[in-house]
Order: structure tokens, then C-alpha cells, then sequence
């Protein structure tokens, strides 16, 4: 493995273990085993570094989602393959995701949430793709995309965020779960 492709790997532990912010270059290079100018060679600073990370493991993620998301006029069926795919990739890239939900959920003025904010617009941005399409079959999503976009995705990284601290597992119920127990909030 190179060393650009070992320092994303550390970082990523790093980061997802103890938050962007709490972790400087040189703890990254030396658990690496190599200098800061070779970290500055592959990124040019600390937040190069991030967000390299976050193009690596963010493009995945999206296109998890993005192949999930395709509506068919089944607006269930959609939803619990999005879920499905989010849970896949959590299970799959734990690091990455935990990362990601501390990145989201640091101060808006926060290097790390202004490096993930354009991942996780784009994420929501999907899920109202979805809403706004499924509208035309179910007349009472109209106009509400942005709200349940962002409800869902709430609903689906508070799911995972209790699978990431061991309090639940991640199986085919809790997809049938987490959808029905959304739905039923925007079909009553």
C-alpha cells in the first residue's frame, strides 16, 4: 500500500475515532511512519487531507444512495431500498460513517462540518428527488420534500448512530421498521 493510500486509511481511524478537529498532522504521520512533507506532498494541508477522505469514501456512499434512490412509483419499496443501502454501507464502513455523523453534527463554522456539508447536501438533495417524484402518486407529499427528506435521513442516521454504539443490529426488520414507522408519520 502507498503511503497516500496509508494516510487516509490512519486518518480515517483517527478521525472517526476521536473527531477531525482533536487530530493534528503530525499524530497522523507518525502513526503513518513518514514526515509532515510527504503528507503535505500528497494533500497540502491537513484539510487536503479530509477532504480527499471525504471525495474517497463520500463518492461511494453517494453512489450507494444514488442507486437506491430510483423511484418506480413504489414509494415503500424505494424507501426501504435507501435504507438498505445506507445500512450496507455503515456496516461496511463503520469508520467512515461515524466520521461523518460527528463531521455533520460539529458547529456549522467548524472546518469539519463546512468540509461534509456539501456530501450531506447532496445526500438530502437525493432524498427530495425521491419525495418530489413520489408526489405525483401520493398528492399529500407536495411541497413537503425538503421536510421529509430531511426527516428520513434523520431517521436513518439516528438508526445508525445507535447501531455504531452497539445498541442495535442492523437487519431486514429494522428496514422494515424504520420505514414504516416514517411513513407513518406522512400518511396520517
Amino acid at each position: 500500500m502507498d503511503n497516500r493510500q496509508r494516510l487516509l486509511d490512519c486518518a480515517l481511524d483517527l478521525f472517526s475515532q476521536r473527531g477531525y478537529d482533536a487530530v493534528g498532522v503530525r499524530e497522523v504521520v507518525e502513526a503513518v511512519g513518514v514526515t509532515k512533507p510527504t503528507l503535505y506532498h500528497y494533500f497540502d494541508s491537513k484539510r487536503g487531507l479530509l477532504e480527499a477522505l471525504l471525495r474517497r469514501e463520500g463518492s461511494r456512499l453517494l453512489t450507494e444512495v444514488l442507486r437506491a434512490s430510483i423511484y418506480q412509483g413504489d414509494l415503500v419499496f424505494t424507501l426501504e431500498t435507501i435504507v438498505r443501502a445506507y445500512f450496507a454501507y455503515a456496516q461496511h464502513a463503520t469508520s467512515y460513517y461515524r466520521m461523518q455523523l460527528g463531521m455533520y453534527f460539529s458547529p456549522p463554522e467548524s472546518e469539519a462540518n463546512q468540509a461534509i456539508r456539501p456530501f450531506a447536501n447532496q445526500q438530502r438533495e437525493i432524498m427530495e428527488g425521491v419525495f418530489i417524484q413520489a408526489a405525483d402518486d401520493h398528492g399529500n407529499l407536495r411541497g413537503r420534500h425538503v421536510r421529509y427528506a430531511a426527516g428520513f435521513l434523520g431517521t436513518i442516521n439516528a438508526t445508525i448512530g445507535l447501531y455504531l454504539n452497539d445498541e442495535l443490529t442492523l437487519t431486514d426488520e429494522l428496514v422494515y421498521q424504520t420505514v414504516h414507522q416514517f411513513m407513518h408519520g406522512i400518511f396520517s
